[in-house]
């Protein structure tokens, strides 16, 4: 009995390095945000306007909005308007993301805006607009985007 001891605890030992070394390793955020993301639904303060495949949407231009977020830190944002901007983005923490250099300079951004990351899955993230809308109205807006 005492020589089949060691080879139990051996054995114990093995399979659990081996299920610690098997864990999947998530990739930071930098790396799954960088997708393009269309809208899904949209809020401006408490009334949605727009949910994809809507009928009646009373934004429907919101079809058209895009964030393409590029993992050289570029990024491209397409308003519902059809408006495009290009500049650089950046995260702070994983709770933030920083729209900046944008050009053309956004009506009343000074060239950057900033979201709050409120939930982020790897096919669809919600973000919350940190400073009012001039084009909407000065509402602070809601984005839940999904990708594709």
């Amino acid at each position: 009995m005492k020589k089949i001891q060691p080879i139990v605890w051996s054995l114990f030992l093995a399979v659990g390095l081996l299920t610690l070394g098997c864990k999947k390793k998530v990739p930071p955020l930098t790396e799954r945000i960088a997708k393009v993301w269309s809208a899904n639904t949209i809020k401006e303060g408490s009334t949605t306007v727009y949910t994809k495949g809507g009928a009646s949407n009373a934004k429907p231009g919101y079809s058209n909005y895009k964030l393409a977020i590029n993992q050289d830190g570029t990024v491209t944002y397409t308003e519902f308007d059809g408006n495009t901007f290009t500049g650089q983005w950046e995260l702070n923490g994983e709770s933030k993301l920083i729209l900046k250099n944008l050009n053309p300079q956004p009506t009343g951004t000074n060239g950057t805006i900033e979201f709050d990351i409120t939930s982020f899955e790897d096919g669809m993230m919600t973000l919350t607009r940190t400073t009012s809308s001039v084009k909407t109205g000065g509402t602070i807006n809601q984005y839940t985007l999904s990708n594709p």
